[in-house]
């Protein structure tokens, strides 16, 4: 399962790592746990209402004070600071990174180009706030007088995952009156599901895009605004059944959106970091502007911790330093997220996004190509579920996979021992990983000697445990936030621009040049390669033949 002959970079902190790493590679959770009674008491740490336990990592003392030294040599308090100073660390774009100042509180000073941020966001935070207001009393209605019961999403990527993940994951605080659907794929079930039995007079489209020229985002608000027009027959409908969450007046104007009900962000706020900007306009729709501050108060928690705990006890700098230990001395390729709440069902495909795109990159800030592994793949599935799916090949199989377990001591739902039930497969799961089964247990146990060296365990799996009391608005953005936060130490450390995303465009402009081939009437004149141009002709055939 490891990897010996991983590329690292040659600076003094990474080769003291790589020492120490052939020291300890070998060594068995069992073992240490056996050498330390008070390792599981000892490697926590605690901050905006979450407790980590990373005690179950295949690390010593002295690999978390190695690897604390190495996010020092990175420059990490340097990078951090000037994130949260508003300087220009997106430096393919040119642009700040401020998402934290999405949830600044009101009179914070964070500058951009010599302007304060903070009262802009907090001006647009009070306009959303107000439509919200307005849409869940009743006082907000569509243009035939009937009041909103239906909330259609239309996003893609940030503006679909983030708005989905936090509605899910809040919904038993959301108005249950209320109806959500979220729509993001160009595949037109995406958006024929999605109105499936709604009546247009009482549907409201929130549009998600900055430019409003999105692609997928607009080709499904152009199909909604036909469906509502269709049905109520009258075009002004438009301005009392869509809003926009956008920077660009003329074309949310063009479509027949007042500009009143246009709610703007920046270009210092990423797709993948705004659920808590004006994207979050369905999730404050959802559970109420009240709980929405709540939301941005956990997160807010998460920042300070971040900004001001020591790296010891400092849990996104924890987690990212243990992702790179595994990443880039073990060889593992992947992190699993295993929320231990269905309520989190979409957090992992949310973190996909914010991990994958952040830090999927193959050039250092000096625009050099690096030969040392970044981002890992991120993936999973809410417990228990996943225990009766993929958990065999984590267990038993051949990679080494370090894990996230979420867990919450508090249900919602008091449906007999449910909850006990569910938190005593995500401590046993824990407890499996770490220390397996060994032959003399097995023996011990009396299980035959034919089937033992099937039931073996090598346990040494890697896992955290973080455990929160309830999954409230404030837990919620705690958690986006530690992950968020994760994600830019970890580039940090790597070296690379965690804030741009240069490798969605291509995919996009070579599909702009596809679309008309496609669409011709005429045989279109080719000239992709012979696999592509191949396709192409036989996607024409079959569809031309459908017709």
């Amino acid at each position: 399962m490891s990897n010996n002959e991983v590329m690292l970079p040659p600076a003094p902190a990474w080769q003291a790592l790589a020492r120490h790493y052939h020291q300890v590679k070998d060594m068995h959770l069992r073992q240490l746990f056996a050498a330390d009674a008070e390792r599981g008491e000892r490697m926590v740490a605690e901050g905006a209402g979450l407790f980590l336990d990373y005690s179950k990592h295949r690390v010593t003392g002295e690999t978390i004070d190695l690897l604390i030294k190495l996010a020092e040599a990175s420059n990490l308090s340097e990078r951090r600071a000037a994130m949260f100073r508003g300087d220009k660390i997106n430096v393919t774009e040119q642009r700040a990174v401020l998402h934290v100042a999405l949830r600044a509180p009101k009179g914070a000073q964070i500058m951009v180009d010599g302007a304060n941020v903070v009262p802009e966001v907090h001006e647009v935070l009070e306009r959303m706030e107000a439509f919200a207001n307005r849409v869940r009393s009743g006082a907000w209605t569509g243009h035939t007088g009937k009041r909103i019961r239906n909330v259609i999403n239309i996003g893609i990527g940030g503006s679909y995952l983030g708005p989905e993940m936090a509605y899910l994951a809040l919904r038993e605080y959301s108005d249950r009156a209320l109806n959500f659907r979220f729509i993001a794929n160009v595949d037109g079930a995406a958006f024929v599901e999605a109105v499936q039995g709604l009546d247009a007079q009482e549907t409201l489209f929130v549009v998600s895009s900055k430019t409003f020229t999105t692609l997928e985002t607009m080709a499904n608000a152009r199909t909604a605004r036909a469906w509502l027009v269709d049905q109520l027959g009258n075009e002004a409908a438009v301005a009392k059944h869509f809003v926009a969450v956008s920077t660009n007046a003329n074309e949310v104007q063009k479509f027949g959106i007042d500009t009143a009900n246009m709610f703007g962000f920046w270009d210092w706020v990423g797709g993948r970091y705004s659920m808590d900007s004006a994207i979050g306009l369905s999730t404050m729709l959802a559970i109420g502007p009240e709980n929405y501050r709540a939301l941005l108060a956990g997160f807010r928690a998460m920042d300070e911790h971040f900004l001001e705990a020591p790296f010891a006890h400092n849990l996104p700098v924890l987690m990212a330093l243990l992702t790179v230990w595994y990443n880039n001395f073990f060889g593992a390729e992947t992190v699993a997220v295993l929320p231990y709440a269905q309520y989190l069902a979409r957090f992992p495909a949310y973190l996909q996004q914010l991990q994958m795109e952040s830090n999927g990159k193959s050039t250092d800030l000096q625009g050099q190509r690096i030969t040392y592994q970044t981002g890992p793949v991120i993936w999973g599935e809410p417990g228990t579920d996943g225990q009766h799916s993929f958990y065999q090949l984590i267990h038993q199989g051949t990679k080494l996979i370090p894990c996230d377990f979420i867990g919450f001591a508090k249900p919602f739902n008091h449906l007999a021992n449910h909850h006990d039930l569910l938190m005593a497969n995500f401590f046993a799961q824990t407890e499996a990983l770490a220390f397996g089964k060994t032959l003399e247990e097995l023996e011990r146990e009396g299980v035959a000697p034919a089937q033992r060296p099937f039931r073996i365990f090598d346990g040494n799996r890697p896992t955290s445990t973080i455990l929160a009391e309830e999954l409230t608005p404030f837990t919620l953005g705690a958690l986006v936030a530690l992950y968020e936060h994760n994600v830019f130490t970890q580039g940090v450390i790597w070296d690379i621009d965690s804030f741009d995303q240069w490798g969605v465009e291509l995919g996009k402009v070579l599909a702009s040049r596809i679309i008309p081939e496609l669409e011709s009437d005429k045989e279109p004149d080719l000239h992709h390669d012979s696999s592509t141009n191949a396709l192409i002709r036989r996607y024409r055939r079959l569809r031309h033949a459908a017709r």
